[in-house]
C-alpha cells in the first residue's frame, strides 16, 4: 500500500463524521516537503442541491490537522490543502468514473498505450479492472491500474460559459478588446 492509500485509510472515517466523503488525495513529496491535497464532496446520498462550502473545507482543515498531528503518518514537513472537486473533478476511483458515464475525462497513463500516455474521450462504460473511452471514433479500453490521472473536462457551453457554434446568434465577439456593459444614468421620476 503505498503513502497516499494509506492516509486515506486513515482520514476517510473522520471525513465521514463531518457528513462529507473523501474523494481522494494527491501526495506529492519532495526532499524535505510535502503537498497532501484532500479532495472532499457531499456523498450521493446527501440532500439535492447541497455542495463543498468553504465552511467544510475548513472544517475537514481542522480535524485532519488534529489527526494528522496525532498519527504522524508523514515524517517532514508538509502542506495541507483540502478541496472541492470544482468543475474539472479529479476521478479517483471505478464507481466515479462509473457515476460519469457519458462525460468527457482527460487521462493521463502511467505506461503508453498504443503510442499514447494521454487521451481524452467520453467515458462509455467500466468494468471489474478497466474503464473504455471513445476518443475520435475509437473505444479505447485502459486498465484502471495504469490510470496515473483522471479528470472530468467541463461542457463550458452547457454552463453557460461558452458560446454555442451551432446557435445562430451566438458566436464569440471577433473584437479582441471584452466588451463591457456601461451603466446607464436613469433620471427618478418626480412623484406628484
Amino acid at each position: 500500500m503505498d503513502k497516499a492509500q494509506h492516509i486515506a485509510e486513515l482520514l476517510t472515517p473522520t471525513i465521514a463524521s463531518l457528513g462529507l466523503e473523501l474523494l481522494g488525495i494527491d501526495y506529492l513529496s519532495t526532499p524535505g516537503s510535502a503537498v497532501l491535497r484532500l479532495y472532499i464532496d457531499v456523498p450521493m446520498s446527501a440532500e439535492e442541491g447541497r455542495h463543498v462550502g468553504i465552511e467544510d473545507c475548513e472544517a475537514v482543515s481542522r480535524e485532519v490537522s488534529a489527526q494528522l498531528d496525532v498519527e504522524d503518518p508523514i515524517s517532514s514537513n508538509y502542506t495541507l490543502e483540502v478541496s472541492s472537486p470544482g468543475l474539472d473533478r479529479p476521478l479517483f476511483t471505478l464507481p466515479q468514473f462509473a457515476r460519469f458515464i457519458g462525460e468527457t475525462a482527460k487521462v493521463t497513463m502511467k505506461l503508453p498505450q498504443d503510442g499514447r500516455r494521454r487521451l481524452q474521450g467520453a467515458i462509455t462504460r467500466v468494468d471489474d479492472a478497466s474503464v473504455v473511452f471513445v476518443v475520435d471514433t475509437n473505444e479505447i479500453e485502459v486498465a484502471f491500474d495504469n490510470i496515473e490521472k483522471a479528470k472530468l473536462v467541463p461542457d463550458w457551453v452547457a454552463l453557460g460559459f461558452a458560446a454555442n457554434k451551432d446557435k445562430p446568434g451566438h458566436a464569440p465577439r471577433k473584437s479582441g478588446k471584452p466588451h463591457i456593459n456601461k451603466p446607464t444614468a436613469v433620471k427618478p421620476s418626480s412623484a406628484e
